[in-house]
């Protein structure tokens, strides 16, 4: 049997509230579509999923390390909500920080023991549509695992590769990995882990997908400030998303756990977004057009800018 304090029942009854309100809100927001056009997919970021082997305490502030504790409720209230949306969602795109960290170097240690990434995983299965991975900062550990361990480790726990394309209704979903370039190396010159790089193999495989112009949405982990612009000579992710800023609907990321929007400051529209590590209504719920590839952001109003929060589902 689970003991929850009074703060943490309160919290996960407003939440249940929340998410009631929610489904109200859905029914009244979702247009009429006699012809089948419309399909609806759900952005969440930033799960940060821990198992008995974290050690408490280790984070930066009260704040973090308080969040930290409740990751695992966050994301169960996320999945729940979306689950019980009717007409459903399509498409769950997880945008990196799966799980919080490594507690091992040893490849073998996440076959005999019960970790964190079993744990993300076991949250995810209940999902009733397609969960699709990206990797973040922290299911990496670019300072003593081997990138390559963890892509190892994705594919055998999540069947997930680094990166991929999933094409759904005439609409492409672009997942990049920003982990990949040389400031992820920590044997490169220029390794700086708080700056993503793809590198110039992934930089060619995006453009190819790109190429096909069909209408695209963009997934990464790091916000697009914190990406290394230029990579080869004047080839980068600055100039990919300018050069196709028509393909493009929109390029979303996570990373930084609070709401920011970018406008098109870097070409297509660019939105950073919170964490379910800190608020579980941290979700972008999209009606997409299959017809013309365009978008509709049904739950935008009640984001709270540059904070961890949305604001409660309340009915109109």
């Amino acid at each position: 049997m689970t003991l929850y304090s009074r703060r943490q029942f309160n919290s996960i009854a407003a939440a249940a509230c929340a998410a009631e309100l929610t489904r109200s809100l859905w029914a009244r927001e979702i247009s009429a579509d006699p012809a089948g056009r419309k399909f609806y997919i759900a952005l969440i970021a930033d799960t940060h999923i821990i198992d008995n082997f974290y050690v408490k305490g280790s984070e930066n502030g009260i704040e973090d390390n308080e969040s930290i504790l409740h990751t695992t409720e966050r994301a169960i209230i996320a999945r729940d909500l979306i689950n019980s949306l009717n007409p459903g969602i399509d498409k769950v795109f997880l945008l990196g920080d799966y799980f919080h960290n490594y507690p091992s170097t040893d490849y073998d240690f996440y076959f005999k023991n019960n970790t964190r990434l079993d744990n993300a995983k076991s949250i995810t299965d209940v999902f009733k549509m397609p969960v699709h991975l990206l990797f973040g900062n922290h299911d990496y550990d670019v300072h003593k695992v081997p990138r390559e361990m963890s892509h190892r480790l994705f594919k055998a726990k999540f069947n997930a590769e680094p990166y991929s394309v999933v094409d759904h209704k005439s609409v492409r979903f672009v997942m990049l990995n920003n982990f990949l370039g040389s400031t992820q190396d920590n044997s490169a010159a220029d390794f700086n882990p708080s700056i993503g790089s793809l590198g110039e193999e992934h930089l060619q495989w995006f453009e190819a997908q790109l190429e096909a112009r069909k209408p695209t949405y963009v997934f990464v982990h790091y916000p697009l400030a914190a990406i290394k612009p230029t990579e080869v000579k004047d080839y980068g992710m600055d100039s990919l998303v300018r050069k196709y800023q028509d393909t493009i609907q929109v390029v979303v990321t996570g990373h930084v756990h609070k709401w920011y929007d970018f406008a098109h400051k870097y070409g297509p529209q660019h939105y950073i977004m919170a964490a379910t590590r800190y608020d579980p209504n941290a979700l972008m719920l999209l009606e997409i057009d299959s017809h013309t590839g365009s978008y509709r952001w049904l739950n935008q109003d009640l984001v709270e800018w540059t904070t961890h929060f949305a604001k409660p589902y309340h009915q109109a």
